[in-house]
C-alpha cells in the first residue's frame, strides 16, 4: 500500500508544480501591455525529502526573462519620453498560449494517473476483502 501513496506524492508534486507554472504564465498574459513588465519563468527542480530523491518535482525559482524590452512609439502613452518612446514588455502572447496548453496537458495527465492509482489501490483492497 505503501507503493500507491508514494505514487501518489509523486503524482500530487507534478499536480502543484504545473498549478504554478499556469499561474506564472497567466501573470505573463495579463501583464503583456503593462510597460516594462519582463516574463516569469518558471523551472521545475527534483524534490527532495531526508535528503533523498522522492521522485516528485517542485516549481524552482521564479526567473524573470532578461531578453531586452522593447520599445515602443507612442508619443500619446504617459510613460512616452521627449522621442515619444517608452519601454514595452518582453512578453510574446504566442509562446504564453503555447506554454499554458503544455502545462494544462501535463495537469490533465497528472490527474489521468491519479485516477488510475485510485481505481488500483480500490481494486486491490476488493480483492483482498474477498
Amino acid at each position: 500500500m505503501s507503493d500507491f501513496s508514494q505514487t501518489l506524492d509523486v503524482v500530487a508534486s507534478g499536480l502543484r508544480a504545473q498549478s504554478a507554472r499556469l499561474r506564472h504564465v497567466s501573470e505573463n498574459i495579463s501583464n503583456a501591455d503593462t510597460p516594462g513588465y519582463r516574463r516569469k519563468i518558471v523551472s521545475f527542480e527534483e524534490e527532495m525529502q531526508s535528503g533523498q530523491r522522492s521522485g516528485g518535482v517542485v516549481a524552482g525559482p521564479v526567473q524573470l526573462d532578461r531578453s531586452e524590452l522593447p520599445m515602443v512609439h507612442d508619443p500619446s502613452h504617459p510613460l512616452a519620453d521627449e522621442n515619444g518612446n517608452y519601454t514595452g514588455s518582453n512578453v510574446n502572447l504566442l509562446v504564453e498560449i503555447a506554454d499554458a496548453r503544455e502545462a494544462q496537458r501535463s495537469y490533465e495527465a497528472n490527474l489521468k494517473m491519479f485516477e488510475q492509482v485510485r481505481q488500483m489501490s480500490t481494486s486491490l483492497m476488493d480483492l483482498l476483502r474477498r
